[in-house]
């Protein structure tokens, strides 16, 4: 169940009862020329709320639609607030979410995200608060390649421009990831996909993302 879907006393109540709040965590940025910017956002909530099907006492918060992106500078459309803004509003909704529920899951699916969101969840949890962290992780193309149109096949096929999908720079994350830092995903992919995403199909996608709802699950009900 959605958290904005409630009425504040169902709110109090289903916390007093022990309910988890899960935020998703995603970003506004490009994934190529074939696939929406909210890809990263969309992946987190459909995570979010498959988890929230499989356990009752778990809230799914509005989506934090914004993060660190600042490695795809140069690609109209992405929106980046970095990493500082992106700790601290994880921060200050952290510490806001503790006033009403015991316990605060980040599902974070967007790497860039992964350096902040540890920060913010190390500072939550050195003030006494209950937080945990779950991210998604795959082999293979690091972004907008297989793996991630896959998901969106699965998740949003009506999104997904096979038509106009084309393979990017194929060579291993470690090996481009000075390129990177130094220079963007500008600097290795005019495309803006790292990976080949034109063999993805759904049930590619259904299938990682039936493994992906499996691990989250059992990370929450490994808690405490």
């Amino acid at each position: 169940m959605r958290l904005a879907d409630l009425a504040w006393p169902d709110v109090a109540s289903r916390a007093a009862s022990g309910a988890i709040l899960a935020v998703p965590v995603g970003a506004t940025e490009q994934h190529g020329p074939h696939l929406p910017l909210s890809t990263d956002t969309d992946i987190a909530l459909a995570l979010c709320d498959r988890l929230s099907e499989k356990r009752p006492d778990v809230l799914v918060a509005p989506a934090v639609a914004f993060g660190s992106s600042g490695e795809h500078a140069g690609f109209a459309g992405t929106l980046s607030i970095g990493q500082e803004a992106t700790e601290l509003l994880l921060l200050e909704l952290g510490r806001s979410a503790a006033e009403t529920f015991g316990r605060l899951l980040f599902v974070s699916a967007h790497g860039g995200n992964a350096a902040p969101v540890a920060r913010a969840v190390a500072r939550l949890r050195a003030e006494s608060r209950d937080v945990e962290v779950f991210q998604p992780r795959w082999d293979g193309d690091p972004h907008a390649g297989r793996p991630e149109t896959a998901l969106q096949l699965a998740l949003r096929p009506s999104s997904v421009r096979m038509d106009q999908a084309v393979a990017g720079d194929r060579r291993p994350l470690g090996e481009v990831l000075p390129l990177l830092r130094e220079g963007g995903v500008r600097a290795v992919s005019r495309t803006g996909v790292l990976g080949d995403p034109t063999a993805a199909t759904s049930e590619q996608g259904q299938a990682l993302l039936g493994s992906f709802v499996t691990q989250l699950v059992s990370h929450v009900d490994g808690w405490r």
